[in-house]
């Protein structure tokens, strides 16, 4: 058996030859300026190493399809498939796809096309919906260079160059959820933050220390990946409350980190809210069905997608339809794991 050789991508010879993915669509499509040298430079690496640019994918771009692409950025750094408990996905993708509908478009969920296991046919579809980009996210990059309308939900925190984009307000909700902490008689509060380099977790963190500085508290912070679930959140609860000064409070930004805070410090004997008092920055079944049911945040998936959807559609159809109002910062759900004031 021979060995598959993978695909050379547009981002391999934009690092071959030392330039931006964006460079690199324009020498191929014509678009923009690109200096003669340059243009012979990227012609030559992309020879070498074998990259063809997708010629079918832009004759179908040249008709519309009516699909929209949607990329759920946050699961490919989770799970090969829908880790159980992380229904936000699910709610948005169903809500996206039958807001779509009513707008006479299909949507279609596809990975990410910068990665080299993608069908690269996906940059056919009309428009791009991104769930949570990452900091320079490639693909941002690729749909910018390629002249491929999208939306983001969330922004690229390192990109101040673009307006397509929905703002969820992170810093507003996490104010709001320590705020509720404050107010329910918590004195020293951790976060449990994912890795993920987007704007949900920088922005919950940003917030996070700005507060404990206006309180004059050290800040308490914990980084665990999002893949690692519950796991994860038992390993930073053992992180925070084997210090000598622990928490009375956590702030978990995911529901699978909130449901292993709960589970790990009621095994070291602690009270939940008694002793801890404990939120979730994502509502799901694991912060539902915990024992005690843990204060979360409804990120309201169904309203973002609807959002997300009409504004792109407007855009496509040069039309200005009404937005489904509504506030997109999420909404604190108080439940057992958190006192009232």
């Amino acid at each position: 058996m021979t060995e598959k050789r993978s695909r050379p991508t547009i981002a391999d010879v934009a690092r071959h030859a030392g330039v931006s993915t964006t460079t690199v669509s324009h020498t191929f499509s014509g678009k923009g300026v690109v200096a003669a040298a340059t243009r012979e430079r990227v012609r030559a690496t992309a020879k070498s190493l074998g990259y063809r640019p997708d010629v079918v994918a832009r004759g179908l771009r040249s008709n519309r399809l009516g699909i929209l692409a949607l990329v759920l950025r946050p699961l490919e750094t989770l799970d090969s498939s829908l880790p159980e408990g992380v229904d936000y996905f699910l709610r948005f993708a169903g809500s996206a796809a039958l807001a779509a509908m009513d707008f006479g478009y299909g949507l279609m969920l596809v990975s990410d096309p910068t990665r080299e296991e993608s069908p690269a046919a996906a940059l056919a579809c009309d428009g791009f919906l991104i769930t949570e980009p990452v900091t320079n996210d490639p693909l941002i990059e690729m749909l910018l260079g390629e002249g491929v309308p999208f939306l983001s939900v969330g922004k690229d925190p390192a990109r101040a160059a673009y307006e397509n984009w929905i703002d969820t307000d992170t810093e507003f909700m996490t104010d709001l959820v320590l705020q509720h902490l404050d107010e329910a008689g918590a004195t020293r509060v951790a976060l449990v933050a994912g890795t993920d380099p987007n704007s949900w977790n920088l922005g919950a963190e940003a917030a996070y220390r700005a507060w404990a500085e206006a309180r004059g508290q050290d800040p308490l912070v914990a980084h665990r990946p999002e893949t690692t679930g519950e796991s994860g959140g038992r390993d930073a609860a053992d992180e925070l409350f084997d210090r000598d000064d622990p928490p009375d409070a956590v702030y978990c930004l995911t529901g699978r980190h909130a449901a292993g805070v709960l589970a790990r410090v009621r095994e070291r004997g602690l009270d939940v809210p008694g002793d801890v008092q404990i939120v979730g920055g994502s509502d799901s079944e694991h912060t539902r069905s915990a024992t005690p049911p843990i204060t979360s945040v409804d990120l309201q998936p169904e309203l973002l997608a609807r959002v997300a959807v009409t504004q792109l559609v407007n855009r496509l159809d040069n039309l200005d339809r009404p937005v489904p109002p509504g506030k997109l910062h999420g909404r604190l759900i108080v439940r057992n794991s958190t006192r009232t004031s």
